[in-house]
């Protein structure tokens, strides 16, 4: 089975809600299974989106299977985060050219750069994305918002907005390591 099949298998398995259908074919007449996860950093090549979805979804997975000091969240609400915490880099990597030089001469080659057509943060993006086809509980609207963890630019202006946010929804921190791990452990680092 491919990345593509993997994700909307599980996808279909889990996330029942309404608007979850119109949300799936957004995401099938997106560039969602084409794109890359990052530019130069995990997942830098084509699907690579797709299977840090599928990583972080089963990281989450199997560390809320084991978390006994945290609230459980049901089965739709861990897809949910872990297949859609990424949605806001739909449409936003574009393939340009470079010269590079190899065997002392210069070559174009194909590389990966941003294009943010709608420049509405990270994390708050993919929940503005997602809201737009079906509701999200509070629980799973922070986990999604805060997934960068310190990454987040929004975390440098106000020092105490990730440890507010991670006290009040720990689930949030452990999706943050799941997203950690998915992406140093499991995928390739280009």
């Amino acid at each position: 089975m491919n990345a593509k099949e993997e994700f909307c298998k599980i996808y279909k398995k889990y996330i029942k809600r309404d608007g979850a259908n119109e949300l799936l074919d957004f995401l099938l007449n997106s560039d969602f299974f084409v794109a890359p996860a990052s530019t130069k950093f995990h997942g830098c090549h084509e699907g690579g989106l797709v299977e840090h979805s599928i990583n972080v979804y089963n990281r989450f997975s199997n560390l809320m299977k084991n978390e006994k000091n945290i609230e459980k969240l049901s089965d739709e609400s861990i897809a949910i985060c872990g297949l859609l915490h990424d949605i806001c880099k739909v449409g936003y990597y574009k393939v340009e050219m470079r010269n590079v030089k190899e065997n002392g001469a210069w070559v174009q080659k194909p590389y990966y750069a941003v294009e943010d057509t709608m420049p509405y943060g990270h994390g708050e993006k993919s929940v503005y994305i997602i809201s737009g086809f079906m509701k999200l509980t509070r629980q799973e609207a922070m986990i999604i918002n805060w997934h960068m963890g310190s990454f987040d630019a929004r975390v440098r202006q106000n020092g105490t907005v990730l440890s507010d946010a991670y006290s009040k929804f720990p689930c949030a921190a452990l999706f943050h390591c799941a997203d950690l791990l998915a992406t140093y452990v499991d995928e390739d680092r280009e």
